[in-house]
């Protein structure tokens, strides 16, 4: 009698150890389960895509906006992955959506289209901190795509286009104070010789004249004129008057 009940001892213990070795986390290869009590459940420790379906978000400056996203993560614990969390990668997604309109929500228009890269890192350590929990660790979080209204297309294309028209007359306009001081440097260089001054009309009126295409008509100064109607003033030297 009492070896039996030894005996059964022996079994029953051997039983309940079966079961607490098989209620722990397995690696890969043969695991062994107790009918009837025990359950298996497959966990991929592989890096998994997980693509964010577009999002509706208002940003910042009030402009509506379509985005799409993918996170990539992996489970770094099994064990918390299938305790701590029903669905890990329905959860991940369902954090990942609601990160994604939280954060760019905050964002200006600009920001969106500039600056992706501060924005996917901020996505990546907040949905993170979120599922590190669960054991789950997100590596990766890209934008994909922003979709912008049409009218707010051309919106931005005009804004583009004003923003060069504006580069364009600063521009234009610090050439022509660049070159008003240049002026005004030759000015003072050629003001205390007039000699220089009627040199540089020559120079102006050879400039033209190589133009033949074209008849220009332009004043002529009294000075330069001056030599030659004294000079038809004098008498001949035959003296005829």
């Amino acid at each position: 009698m009492v070896i039996e009940v030894l005996v059964i001892v022996v079994v029953v213990m051997a039983l309940a150890l079966a079961a607490l070795a098989a209620a722990s986390v397995k690696g890969p290869g043969v695991a062994l389960l107790v009918p009837g009590a025990d359950r298996m459940v497959r966990v991929s420790l592989r890096t998994v895509t997980l693509r964010i379906p577009p999002q509706e978000v208002i940003t910042r400056d009030n402009v509506p906006v379509r985005v799409a996203a993918v996170t990539y993560f992996r489970v770094i614990d099994p064990g918390r992955s299938v305790l701590e969390i029903e669905d890990f990668r329905a959860a991940t997604l369902q954090i990942a959506q609601t990160t994604l309109r939280s954060v760019l929500g905050k964002a200006e228009l600009d920001a969106l289209l500039s600056e992706r890269e501060r924005l996917n890192e901020s996505l990546q350590q907040i949905i993170d901190e979120q599922t590190e929990p669960w054991g789950i660790k997100v590596t990766i979080v890209e934008i994909k795509d922003v979709e912008i209204p049409e009218p707010m297309q051309h919106a931005l294309a005009r804004q583009a286009e004003a923003e060069r028209n504006r580069r364009a007359k600063v521009i234009n306009a610090e050439g022509e104070f660049q070159a008003a001081d240049r002026l005004a440097q030759a000015a003072d260089v050629i003001s205390p010789n007039p000699v220089t001054i009627q040199l540089r009309y020559l120079q102006a009126l050879q400039d033209i004249s190589a133009n033949q295409a074209s008849t220009i008509v332009f004043p002529v100064p009294v000075d330069l004129l001056r030599p030659l109607l004294e000079a038809g003033r004098e008498p001949s030297k035959d003296g005829a008057g």
